[in-house]
Order: C-alpha cells, then sequence, then structure tokens
C-alpha cells in the first residue's frame, strides 16, 4: 500500500523561490572584484535569477547541458548556483588554483558549453583559449564598464554578464522534471592521475541541504549571519549556499578577500554569527586577531573542514574570543558533509581540556550517512576508539559513480564508498581521522598518524605551519620526518621541536628529523601537498638510518 500524500519534486529552483516569498528582505552582502560591497536581498536575488535563466536559454542551453563557472564567493555566482540547474542544466564549479592543463583537461571531459567568468580569470582562459574547442560563450561576469579588451573574442562569442541579464524579464516560470536530474559537477582533486567528475541531483543537493542543517550541525536559522569562506568551487561550499535560502539567513561572501583584515572587518561590519572554512584561513586570521588587537564579537561559532583542525585553533578561538569551534568531515564525493562534531550531553561538567581534546575529532555521522571501518580483509573493526581502519560511507548524497569514468562504479557490491582514509569510531559513534591511507607512517609494523604529529606541532608557539612524512628507514621501513615553518622573527632549533612533542606522544612516535623551510606547499584545495613535499625529500638521509 502506498501512502497518500502529495508527490512534489525536491528542485533546487524552490529555494530561491521560497527565499523571495518567506525571507525576501534578508540580505546576500559581497565582497566585489570590482571593489567595494555589493548589498541586496533575497527577493532581489530571485529576479535576477529568472533574468539569467531567460538568458541562458537564448544562448541555447538546453536540459543537461554543463555550463562552467571560474569564480569567487559572490553575488553573481549565487546567481549562477540556482539558475543553471533551474532549467535543467548543470552547474559545473572549476577550481581556478589547479594546473592550467588540468582546467583544460576538466573543461573538455565535462564538454562545458558556455564559461562564466570573474575578470580576475580572463587572463588564465586566454592562455587556454586554444585547449577549449567544446567551448562557445564566454560570459564575462561584470558590467560594461569593467568589460576587458580581450583575444577571448578572437575565437569565442564573449558577453557581459550584466547586458545579458538586462534584456530578459524578472519572471519565469520554472520548469518541473524528475529530481534525479543532474544539477552540479564539481572534480575532485584528491586522486591520482586525472580529476574525477562527481555530478550531483537536485535531490541529493536537497537531502544533502535539509541534513546538513539539523540543530546538531550547521543549525542556522533567519536570525543568523552566515560567511562560507570554503569557496564555492570546492565541493559547494559545502552546502552553505543551499542552506542559506532554506532558512533564510543573511549571507556574507567574501570574494577574493580570504586574508585575516577583511575577514574580520566583514565579520564585525555585517554581523556574522556562523562561518565555515579550512584550517589555513582560521590560522591567518588569528594571526591577524593577535597582531591588531581586535576581536570578533559577533560570531558565535566556526566550523573547520577540509583537514584535521590543530587544536591551538580550537583553544584560543574559545578561550580568548569565546568563538566555538567545530570540526567536521566530508569530501567532493559525499557532497560534502559526512560528519560533524557536536557536544553530547555526556560532555557536561567536563573541563575545558577535555572539551577541546573531544572536538579534535570528526564526529558523528548525520543522519543520511552510514559509515564503518574495515581491516585489510573487509571486516567491520568495533566502534571502541581504538581499532582503526578504512573508512567506507554509504547514503542518499555520496558519489555512486564517477562522471564518464570507464572505472565503473565508485563503490563496492553492497553500496560503499572506501573513502581513503584511516579512522577509528568511538562508542558515542565520534569519528577520528587517523590519517590518508597513503599519509599513514608504517613504522615496524605499526601506524603512526602524521595528522596527529602535525596538530602536536603546531601548538608550539614558534610554528605557522607544519607537515610529516614518511621517510625510508632500513630497521623500521619508515620512520616520521618533521617539515616546519617558523613564524617571522621566531628562533626555533630541532631540539625545541622535539623537546615539545615529549609526554604528549607515544615515545616510538617522535619524529627522527625536524626540517625547517620557508613555505609548504598547498594542494588547489588549500591542503598541504604531502605528494609534493614527498617528492622533495625522496632522497632524504635521516639521521638514525
Amino acid at each position: 500500500m502506498l501512502g497518500l500524500m502529495q508527490d512534489g519534486q525536491l528542485l533546487l529552483s524552490t529555494l530561491p523561490t521560497y527565499a523571495a516569498r518567506n525571507h525576501g528582505t534578508a540580505e546576500i552582502v559581497s565582497n566585489t572584484v570590482e571593489g567595494g560591497l555589493h548589498r541586496y536581498t533575497w527577493a532581489d536575488a530571485e529576479k535576477r535569477m529568472c533574468r539569467l535563466a531567460h538568458a541562458l536559454r537564448r544562448l541555447k542551453v538546453d536540459v543537461g547541458d554543463r555550463i562552467a563557472t571560474l569564480a569567487w564567493n559572490g553575488y553573481r555566482h549565487v546567481e549562477l548556483y540556482f539558475a543553471v540547474p533551474g532549467i535543467g542544466a548543470v552547474c559545473h564549479t572549476i577550481n581556478p588554483r589547479l594546473f592550467p592543463q588540468q582546467i583544460a583537461y576538466i573543461v573538455n571531459h565535462a564538454q562545458d558549453k558556455v564559461v562564466f567568468t570573474e575578470l580576475t580569470f580572463v587572463p588564465l582562459l586566454e592562455a587556454l583559449a586554444d585547449h577549449l574547442g567544446c567551448v562557445e560563450a564566454i560570459v564575462i561576469m561584470t558590467d560594461a564598464g569593467h568589460m576587458p579588451q580581450t583575444a577571448l573574442s578572437d575565437r569565442f562569442n564573449v558577453l557581459c554578464y550584466e547586458d545579458i541579464l538586462a534584456a530578459e524579464k524578472d519572471t519565469i516560470d520554472w520548469p518541473r522534471f524528475d529530481e534525479n536530474t543532474a544539477s552540479s559537477l564539481c572534480y575532485t582533486s584528491g586522486t591520482t592521475g586525472n580529476p574525477k567528475g562527481v555530478l550531483y541531483s537536485h535531490r541529493s543537493t536537497i537531502l544533502h541541504s535539509l541534513g546538513g542543517n539539523q540543530p546538531d550541525l550547521f543549525g542556522a536559522g533567519a536570525r543568523d549571519c552566515i560567511m562560507p569562506v570554503v569557496p564555492m568551487f570546492h565541493a559547494n561550499a559545502w552546502g552553505l549556499v543551499y542552506i542559506v535560502p532554506m532558512t533564510g539567513a543573511k549571507m556574507v561572501l567574501p570574494g577574493m578577500g580570504m586574508d585575516g583584515e577583511t575577514l574580520q572587518r566583514l565579520m564585525e561590519e555585517e554581523g556574522v554569527t556562523i562561518s565555515a572554512g579550512v584550517p589555513t584561513i582560521w590560522m591567518g586570521l588569528l594571526q591577524y586577531l593577535r597582531q591588531s588587537g581586535k576581536r570578533l564579537d559577533n560570531v558565535e561559532r566556526f566550523v573547520i573542514g577540509g583537514s584535521a583542525c590543530p587544536r591551538v585553533i580550537i583553544e584560543e578561538f574559545d578561550n580568548t574570543y569565546g568563538i566555538r569551534t567545530d570540526h567536521a568531515w566530508g569530501m567532493t564525493e559525499t557532497s560534502p558533509i559526512g560528519s560533524y562534531n557536536s557536544p553530547k550531553p555526556n560532555w557536561a561538567g567536563l573541563d575545558k581540556a577535555e572539551v577541546h581534546t573531544r572536538q579534535l575529532k570528526q564526529g558523528r555521522g548525520l543522519y543520511g550517512i552510514e559509515m564503518k571501518i574495515v581491516d585489510g580483509e573487509g571486516n567491520d573493526l568495533p566502534w571502541d576508539g581504538e581499532a582503526f581502519g578504512a573508512l567506507l560511507v554509504r547514503g542518499p548524497w555520496v558519489v555512486r559513480e564517477y562522471y564518464r569514468s570507464e572505472d565503473g562504479p565508485a563503490v563496492d557490491a553492497d553500496g560503499w564508498f572506501n573513502t581513503g582514509d584511516v579512522a577509528n569510531i568511538d562508542p558515542d559513534g565520534f569519528m577520528q581521522i587517523v590519517d590518508r591511507t597513503k599519509d599513514v607512517i608504517k613504522s615496524g609494523g605499526e601506524w603512526i598518524s602524521s595528522i596527529e604529529l602535525e596538530n602536536v606541532a603546531v601548538g608550539h608557539p614558534a610554528i605557522v605551519e607544519a607537515a610529516v612524512i614518511a621517510c625510508p628507514h632500513p630497521k623500521w621501513d619508515e620512520r616520521p620526518l618533521l617539515i616546519c615553518v617558523a613564524a617571522e622573527g621566531a628562533s626555533v632549533t630541532r631540539e625545541d621541536m622535539l623537546a615539545h612533542f615529549e609526554g604528549k606522544i607515544a615515545k616510538w612516535w617522535m619524529p627522527d628529523d625536524v626540517v625547517f623551510v620557508d613555505e609548504l606547499p598547498h594542494t588547489a584545495t588549500g591542503k598541504l601537498s604531502k605528494l609534493e613535499l614527498r617528492e622533495k625529500f625522496a632522497e632524504y638521509k635521516l639521521p638514525t638510518a
């Protein structure tokens, strides 16, 4: 017997329509590429999304066509997030920090029909023009007064964003179609070889947004002001661009302004209550706050993901500024939220140090995500907080197969996706990433977590950033090498760092050597590039070898 309820399709076009009607005065504030702030409401945004939808159709964009974006976190990018899938096309966000040849590969693999680009990335596209044979038009996301002279006009139909919107009407009857229709496309850079495309659906994205805004997750409401610092070209900005219109919250978009000074000013002036980003962003903000003596009096919570959060970030934001830091975990393949660390009732009465220790874990799987850990033979491991193994997940917003992949399903016969992470899970369901499978250090048959060593290292007041990689060892197979970036003007030695580890880790985990460098390499998503470090130190001889 079937239920007797109405059958409405879960479509992304319903979000701005809802926000305009029920939260029409809620603001979207953007730090623009042209300079200054742009400010309008959800009611204004929805009308412009209608104009954009008509403009896309005039460009002969059809259902299923891939429409690329090379853009920062700004209001025009938000409009593309909804207008493109709103007419049944696919919004393909491209990470501009990738190598140019990777961007060319992604555009051609996705077969993008139109590329929308910020002024910032026009030179990048000019350099790639000969390699973008599938592209028919390029739209520059600016107004007529800022349109550049560009060689792109020699090869493509180059258009001005504001001009194409001005010619259209600001109402539309959004089409209705199957909620399993593809909505957006994001290529993951966390794999070897060419980037792999993760193709989301309207249904998976709406479910992810509902799941991600549960009270023990983002838990945002109409009274909040949310700033997604995580880029909109990185795993759908962790779903925040969809969660905001669903709740009617105010949204602040930093554009290119990822430095501590810009973020602090925007947070204070606009009343930001919740913000999300990767650890390197918050380390930069902390350094600015320390140097300037300024505060963040409105912020209630920071959400940190992308890589493990150093303890110093959790402690200092709490102890000095009264800001709670929530740890989250996910990946492009999980839309991306897979787990979130929020307090349980049994945390009551714990001292701050113990709370901070518990906050270091990546948290509990949210409703909609199943997770388990398995050993090398695929056997389930206990949730005792001690056993660790490969982390597997499944759920309605987890990838099933990569876009246009010849490798077949990305999951096993039971639908489990292997994340590539090594983790443990405690009896309360809190998961903790021990390491990436490819980064864990195998010493004498036992595993050492590079993540835990890095977190201890950056707890030293003289260290800005640290990475740990495995170096070959004739007796132990592999041993840890600590690579550090010292703060400007700081005086710190190898012996200082090794002494800093004493009593904080098992003795046999102690790094065998410490190297200081001016900077560490990062991937296009802001994570430490262990691959580059392993290549650079491939011939390094440990003093214990």
